[in-house]
């Protein structure tokens, strides 16, 4: 089990933050192994499947620059255009062969962990120019792994390579003996399969440095509980923080609810628990709005700022409690209350209009048409 610098046990698997971190800062699963590998047997494949045109293209340059004529010899100006020339026939001739080897190289490191760019990875890191870390390092679990399987690919590598040689002991013999042409393309043979067999005995170094390397990040990103704790602090908030700033939010939402009940048509009360302010708005159409509603202290805030600004305000507990338990602010009461809400708005209008002078005092509201399902008893 892997250990903290300040010697805690590192037995929690990484979160996501914490692998998003270490990516960002180009901490990923890399395997040279698989790198060498693949460039390899491409190259290998490359070279099998260019190697013909590959050999008669050098023997066709070899041929145009052994039989130049006198007149070009000794023109020092064609010179230059014939190495122009010969260039890029080689170049035309090993361009395939490149571009499948860039290729490759590219697609490498990206089938271990991804495609990745970080320049925090590119910035310099004044702590490994430090002669003790330094040694600590060499010296390290890590470095002995490092060597054993250096010295371990080495090992295997010669083997298989004594073996391609002893196993083409023969072909390479008789290249010798043959016609230069015939001996070119026998030697691409050659040259293309051993490097395939060697590729191959690179297969095996490769699949057990792969997960190797997977476990290896992976214990490098393992956290300590306090680690994990911390985190969850830093990412969600400390509790009184996070309490801080609810109340605050409350306070804010409080204070523009209250602003709004001069604009209310009606506040309806409990009388005393719970208060809740409405608003009509005949021009835009729709059901009537929930602008306020609170209940003890709230409520009766509610009603002192409703009657400071001449809001009418009117007693009816069970319509205030079913509005106070079925709308939130700023959204339409439900249809259920539509008949009832009505109702208390026409008695507004006429009573208003009473007081004005223009009509008669109209008569007090007394059971209103409240759903059942609306209903909400204290």
């Amino acid at each position: 089990m892997a250990e903290s610098e300040s010697g805690a046990d590192k037995s929690e698997e990484p979160t996501g933050k914490r692998m998003q971190e270490a990516r960002e800062k180009g901490q990923i699963a890399r395997s040279r192994e698989l790198n060498t590998l693949v460039v390899t047997l491409a190259g290998a494949g490359g070279v099998l499947a260019t190697g013909g045109g590959v050999a008669d293209m050098m023997m066709k340059m070899m041929r145009s620059n052994f039989s130049l004529s006198r007149e070009v010899l000794m023109d020092e100006r064609s010179m230059g255009i014939w190495l122009l020339l010969s260039g890029k026939m080689a170049l035309d001739a090993v361009m395939p062969l490149l571009i499948t080897l860039l290729v490759v190289s590219i697609a490498g490191p990206i089938s271990l962990g991804g495609w990745l760019f970080s320049t925090e990875a590119l910035m310099p890191k004044f702590s490994r120019m430090n002669p003790l870390s330094g040694l600590k390092r060499m010296f390290s679990l890590h470095s002995l792994a490092e060597l054993l399987k250096a010295l371990a690919k080495f090992a295997l590598i010669l083997m298989v390579a004594l073996a391609v040689l002893n196993s083409d002991r023969d072909d390479l013999l008789a290249i010798g003996h043959e016609p230069l042409e015939m001996a070119i393309l026998h030697s691409v043979q050659v040259v293309g399969w051993s490097a395939v067999w060697l590729a191959c005995g690179l297969i095996l170094i490769a699949a057990v440095d792969v997960p190797f390397q997977l476990w290896d990040n992976k214990q490098k990103l393992m956290m300590t509980k306090q680690e994990v704790r911390d985190e969850y602090k830093d990412s969600e908030g400390k509790p009184e923080v996070k309490s801080r700033i609810r109340r605050l939010q409350r306070e804010m939402a409080e204070r523009r609810m209250m602003a709004a009940v001069p604009e209310a048509d009606v506040v309806i009360t409990n009388p005393t628990h719970f208060a809740v302010a409405l608003k009509y708005d005949a021009e835009k159409g729709g059901a009537p709005m929930l602008l306020a509603k609170g209940n003890d202290f709230t409520a009766l805030k509610i009603r002192e700022i409703a009657q400071e600004n001449k809001v009418t305000v009117l007693e009816s507990p069970a319509l205030a409690r079913a509005v106070y338990y079925s709308t939130e602010l700023d959204q339409e009461i439900p249809a259920g209350l539509y008949l009832a809400v009505a109702q208390v708005l026409a008695y507004v209008y006429q009573l208003k209009q009473f007081r004005a002078g223009r009509g008669k005092r109209p008569t007090p509201l007394n059971d209103l048409p409240i759903p059942a399902d609306l209903r909400r008893d204290e």
